[in-house]
């Protein structure tokens, strides 16, 4: 099979924990940057990464790299790439997304339109025609400038990995698929342990957990663009990627996830998105004010995203919302609980310093991911 560098893109900060994944799906990463990874596969590895990296925002077969200061730099290394052992005869291609950090080409409608006239001359003389019908597949292209390093790569995933196809119905402030099981990876939870999530909207977190501990790939229940790249990866990987995934799910595990929310009509939706994701019988929703915040057993583990307070009089609100969270935490017997949140006065409010706190961007949004460890089962 031909062999392809990957690159997986994710949240910034969370570089080490799709690393980890990469490492556990069977691949190698060759490097971590600032927001991805890059790992060597071929078609085969296209197909599972697509269907099983829980973290990654999606995957990139790299075509190549090079550096441009000046837009004439910038066609003739585009045109100078392969583009024919990835993109044929018929097909439509675009460069759908470029991103310029810290670089002299800084334009991204301009970076487009001129890697989309140098891809054209490029396939214009290496199938001896001129002009393109772009009848076939769609082929898109993403290209990233990072100080004034070009790096362009074939979009193999189409709509972001975050879309897992479960979340039909959101909240008004949902935390990403893929950032809600990173989260989950950066902490020592397992499926076997109690997890409760007091403001857990549109159920994001319990439904990411319910997935892991069943084994349930992340892209089971969707597609991805380069289905339509029989050149890139054929029909059969597709099918053996796809029946290998399904055969890990294990739907008898027991487990003990819940789910709270103080609105009736967000925990609706939760209970609707958890059944889509399939894993509806192991979590048990509830309409729940934080305050009455309780469970009868020891060492569990809070996992949530609570309210940000992005006007003014629901930031005046956030410091009793916390305090209140971090009452009930006190009250529940050796418990572990962890917080994603752009709020700062958190550990104010709640009047306990976190054991750590990690920074994490949420898209543009800075936010922090605090963590206080309780006791380990048997710990004395």
């Amino acid at each position: 099979m031909r062999k392809y560098e990957l690159i997986a893109p994710c949240h910034f900060g969370l570089e080490s924990v799709l690393k980890r994944e990469i490492i556990d799906l069977g691949y190698e990463p060759s490097n971590v940057t600032d927001g991805r990874v890059s790992f060597l596969g071929d078609e085969e590895a296209v197909a599972r990464a697509n269907i099983g990296l829980r973290t990654a925002e999606r995957v990139l077969i790299k075509v190549g790299s090079f550096k441009a200061t000046t837009y004439d730099e910038l066609f003739e290394a585009t045109k100078a790439l392969p583009w024919e052992d990835y993109i044929p005869k018929d097909a439509k291609f675009n460069v759908v997304k470029a991103a310029s950090i810290k670089s002299k080409l800084f334009s991204p409608s301009d970076i487009q339109s001129i890697m989309k006239k140098a891809m054209v001359e490029r396939l214009k003389s290496v199938y001896n025609i001129s002009w393109f019908e772009e009848t076939g597949d769609t082929y898109s292209i993403r290209v990233t400038l990072l100080k004034d390093e070009v790096t362009v790569g074939l979009d193999t995933t189409g709509v972001s990995l975050h879309k897992r196809g479960y979340r039909k119905l959101v909240s008004k402030a949902p935390i990403a698929e893929n950032l809600a099981a990173a989260l989950l990876d950066l902490t020592p939870w397992k499926g076997d342990r109690i997890l409760v999530d007091p403001f857990c909207g549109s159920g994001t977190f319990p439904i990411e957990a319910a997935m892991k501990a069943c084994h349930m790939a992340p892209g089971l229940n969707r597609d991805f663009s380069s289905m339509d790249m029989e050149n890139i990866v054929t029909p059969k990987v597709w099918k053996d990627a796809f029946d290998e995934a399904r055969e890990e799910v294990d739907l008898n595990i027991e487990t003990d996830i819940q789910g709270y929310d103080l609105d009736k009509n967000m925990v609706d939706v939760a209970r609707a998105n958890a059944k889509l994701a399939g894993v509806d019988k192991f979590i048990h929703f509830q309409q729940r004010d934080v305050k009455d915040l309780s469970h009868p057993k020891k060492y569990g583990f809070i996992i949530t995203n609570p309210p940000y307070g992005e006007r003014l009089e629901e930031k005046e609100a956030l410091y009793a919302l916390y305090s209140t969270l971090g009452e009930r935490f006190k009250a529940l017997d050796d418990w572990s609980m962890f917080i994603i949140t752009s709020y700062e006065g958190v550990e104010d409010a709640m009047k306990k310093k976190a054991d750590k706190n990690r920074k994490i961007y949420n898209g543009m949004l800075k936010t922090y991911f605090y963590s206080y460890m309780g006791k380990k089962p048997g710990a004395k």
